[in-house]
C-alpha cells in the first residue's frame, strides 16, 4: 500500500530534524592540512594568510593571499574617543573583500602564520558578519600544522585579482556598549571576557583600569588552542564553556581589549554551535567610561 501523503510529510519532517540533529559545526569551521591540500586548486578557492607579512613573503602556502586587519577592518585616530578595530560599513567591507579575490561563490580558509589565532579568528568573525559564515573555516593548527604534514610552501606571490562580490547581506553579530549596560544581570546573558586571566582578576590593568565588566565569566582565548596551536576537543571546550556556566544553546557575548582575542572565544563556541555576539567596543570602551562599573576580583569592589 503506497504511503499517504500526510505518512510522506512526517517522513520528510523527520529527515530534516534528524539532519539538523547530526549537523556537526566543528566539520563545517575546521579544515585538515589534508584536505586543503586536496583542494588548493579548486576554482572557487580563496585562502588568506594571517600572520606577519614579512614571514609571508619568505614562505606560504601556495595561492595564499595576505591579509591584515587593516584590509578589512578601521581604526579611529582620535586617542581618547575612537576605538582601536572595528568593522566598516557594508558598502566599504564589501570592496574590501572583493579586492582580495572573494565572490559570491567563494568557499574561503583562512590560516595563521607562527601564534596569530585570534588575529586569524578575527578575520573569519568578519567574513561570518559579511554572509560568508557557511563558506568560511580555518585551517586547524595554521601554517606550522601544514609543514608538520610534509607539505610544501612557497615563496612565490602570486598574480592578485579581485572578486566578484554582490551587495552584502550582514549578520547583526555586533552589539553595543548599551546593549550589554541593558542585558547585565539579565536571564540567558553570558558575557565572556576573553582577554588573559591577569587583566580580568585586576592583577594587571586594561584600558586605564583594572578588573573586568560586572558579571562577565573568563574564558582566556588562549585557552581554545593546545601547545600546538590547534583548536581543542569538543570535550575539552565543551567543559571550558559549561564550567563557565554557558550551556549548549546558550548565547554566547564576547569581548576582549580591542575586539580580537574575543573572537578566538566566539569561534570556539561556534564550533559547540552556540549562537554568538561581539562587544566589539570591548574593555577599551567600556573600561574609558567612569561611570560604569567594574569588579576587581584583586582588591574584592566593584567599582563605579
Amino acid at each position: 500500500m503506497p504511503p499517504t501523503r500526510l505518512a510522506l510529510v512526517a517522513l520528510a519532517t523527520l529527515a530534516l530534524t534528524a539532519g539538523a540533529q547530526a549537523r556537526n559545526p566543528r566539520a563545517e569551521l575546521i579544515v585538515a592540512p589534508a584536505w586543503l591540500a586536496q583542494h588548493l586548486k579548486d576554482p572557487d578557492l580563496v585562502l588568506l594568510h594571517v600572520g606577519d607579512r614579512g614571514e609571508y613573503d619568505k614562505a606560504h602556502i601556495a595561492g595564499a593571499r595576505y591579509v591584515g586587519q587593516r584590509d578589512v577592518s578601521f581604526s579611529s585616530m582620535d586617542h581618547d574617543k575612537g576605538l582601536m578595530l572595528e568593522l566598516p560599513p557594508a558598502d566599504s567591507l564589501r570592496s574590501r573583500l572583493a579586492a582580495l579575490g572573494i565572490s559570491d561563490r567563494s568557499r574561503i580558509v583562512v590560516y595563521y602564520g607562527g601564534d596569530w589565532v585570534s588575529p586569524a579568528t578575527r578575520i573569519l568573525f568578519t567574513l561570518d558578519h559579511a554572509g560568508f559564515g557557511d563558506r568560511s573555516a580555518l585551517l586547524d593548527g595554521g601554517m606550522n600544522a601544514w609543514k608538520d604534514a610534509g607539505l610544501p610552501l612557497t615563496a612565490e606571490i602570486s598574480p592578485s585579482k579581485s572578486g566578484q562580490l554582490s551587495a552584502l547581506e550582514v549578520k547583526p553579530l555586533v552589539v553595543s556598549l548599551d546593549y550589554v549596560k541593558a542585558n547585565l544581570g539579565a536571564k540567558n546573558f553570558h558575557l565572556v571576557d576573553g582577554r588573559a586571566a591577569v587583566f580580568y582578576d585586576g592583577v594587571e590593568e586594561g584600558n586605564n583600569r583594572k578588573g573586568h565588566i560586572p558579571g562577565a565569566r573568563s574564558i582566556p582565548f588562549t585557552e581554545i588552542a593546545d601547545d600546538k596551536l590547534r583548536l581543542r576537543s569538543t570535550t575539552e571546550l565543551t567543559k571550558l564553556f559549561r564550567d563557565a556556566g554557558i550551556g549548549p544553546k546558550d548565547t554566547v557575548v564576547a569581548y576582549c581589549h580591542i575586539g580580537q582575542q574575543a573572537t578566538a572565544v566566539l569561534f570556539a563556541a561556534r564550533t559547540l554551535g552556540n549562537p554568538v555576539l561581539l562587544f566589539d567596543g570591548s574593555f577599551q570602551e567600556w573600561g574609558r567610561r567612569t561611570d560604569l562599573p567594574v569588579e576587581n576580583p584583586a582588591d574584592g569592589k566593584q567599582k563605579p
